[in-house]
């Protein structure tokens, strides 16, 4: 760790720049704002928890993370393509010497945890406090020693968004620890899982691994599962930027809340088809398989449970499909499978709509605005866990501005987000 005034001068100086405008995909006349998060951050540590330019802490950022390919096939062991984004958390951080988590996050206030009780509360599911003692529990379970500290934190992640706030959370938290505790020895994956197990049992949300894995990893990844123990990751290099489109992400204006039943569904039906054949989950269960014995499977599970099947089969297919286009560099065939994997996420996994009330459709009438800005260029789909939160749209970069502009009308003020992929996952920026 440094101490805030040795951060600050260096800050000042500009021994930051470079690392800044990595971790911010922005040139050099672009990181003001920036930097000045870095004195933000610290500043609110100090007022918070009282101390001065001596205190020595560390800065740590986790990013969000969009999806590329791959919807709600992760928790089915299936592959997925994920890459972090330019939004993140940030939190400056130090020990408190005592055996209490102190965080306080701007906009919500302060959040306190006592680690001397590590065991799951379903009192706590659904809230930071949930966060922060199922990452301490998961890291001790690796055997590590986790004591208190106190952490300010600030977020441009918008909650509720479909890029993975409550993961992006989960890591930072991971990744302090990590700094803090366990001399920087849990590698990204690591991280990514207990991530996973805070959200899991801790929270008590039943996501995959995916969200963590976007997080935690940095850059294009790509990610099968089907080994639980040992996911294979394969990093894809690729410029978006340079292909002549932004990535931009859509706000529908809808939020997650009371949608718990409809996201623990998804994977629940899925394991009743491959529970028919026996197995776990559905990437144990071969297509050819699957396709022959649907007329049981109709009567044994239903046909929405068959429907988001051929919804996982399809785009398991698309995620190696993308990455031979990325790697060949022929991104006209990367949008063709975006698309494809908008229609197959609306058609047969059914996660625009819950259709509890035909009066508010958010996400359905977010896609309908982007197919008419778009007017048959780029790309655009639902993206993460669906029924709420965004969009994604890949948009060619010279109707960009446009864009944004008729999207914010039609949705609501920066209800469009232009961001970029940050090829660094979780990390320590100063320490």
């Amino acid at each position: 760790m440094r101490e805030i005034k040795d951060i600050q001068a260096s800050l000042d100086n500009g021994a930051f720049d470079e690392a800044l405008c990595g971790l911010y995909c922005r040139g050099i006349s672009e990181i003001g704002p920036y930097r000045a998060r870095l004195t933000q951050v610290m500043e609110g540590w100090q007022k918070v928890f009282g101390k001065d330019d001596s205190a020595a802490v560390a800065i740590c950022s986790a990013p969000g993370r969009t999806e590329l390919g791959g919807n709600h096939t992760d928790h089915q062991r299936g592959k997925v393509l994920t890459g972090s984004v330019d939004l993140d958390a940030l939190a400056c951080v130090a020990p408190n010497g005592t055996n209490t988590v102190n965080l306080y996050s701007e906009g919500y206030g302060l959040t306190s945890v006592d680690l001397s009780v590590l065991s799951p509360d379903t009192a706590e599911y659904n809230s930071t406090r949930a966060l922060i003692r199922g990452v301490a529990a998961g890291v001790a379970r690796r055997g590590y020693s986790v004591a208190g500290f106190d952490a300010y934190l600030i977020s441009d992640v918008p909650g509720g968004s479909g890029l993975s706030s409550s993961a992006c959370i989960e890591v930072l938290l991971g990744t302090v620890v990590n700094e803090l505790f366990c001399a920087n020895a849990l590698d990204s994956a690591a991280i990514a899982r207990i991530g996973q197990y805070a959200e899991n049992v801790y929270f008590g949300k039943p996501s995959g691994l995916l969200d963590q894995m976007g997080c935690a990893m940095g850059g294009i990844v790509a990610v099968d599962f089907f080994d639980k123990d040992n996911p294979k990751v394969t990093p894809v290099s690729f410029d978006f930027a340079k292909a002549g489109h932004a990535l931009c992400i859509v706000d529908s204006g809808a939020n997650h809340a009371n949608l718990t039943d409809d996201y623990a569904a998804i994977p629940v039906e899925m394991k009743a088809v491959a529970g028919v054949f026996g197995k776990e989950v559905l990437s144990e269960v071969a297509e050819d398989a699957f396709y022959r014995a649907i007329p049981v499977l109709r009567a044994d599970v239903g046909d929405r449970a068959v429907l988001r099947a051929i919804h996982y089969y399809s785009d398991c297919r698309r995620v190696e499909q993308m990455m031979a286009a990325l790697d060949a560099g022929d991104f006209n065939e990367f949008l063709r499978l975006v698309s494809d994997s908008g229609r197959s996420s609306y058609m047969y996994l059914q996660n625009v709509d819950t259709y509890r009330d035909s009066r508010y459709q958010p996400v359905a009438v977010a896609l309908a605005a982007a197919e008419h800005c778009l007017n048959g260029r780029g790309a655009y789909r639902v993206h993460g866990g669906g029924f709420a939160g965004t969009i994604q749209a890949f948009v060619p970069v010279d109707m960009a501005e446009q864009f944004k502009a008729d999207m914010d009308h039609l949705l609501g003020r920066d209800a469009c987000h232009v961001t970029y992929i940050r090829p660094v996952g979780g990390c320590t920026i100063a320490g």
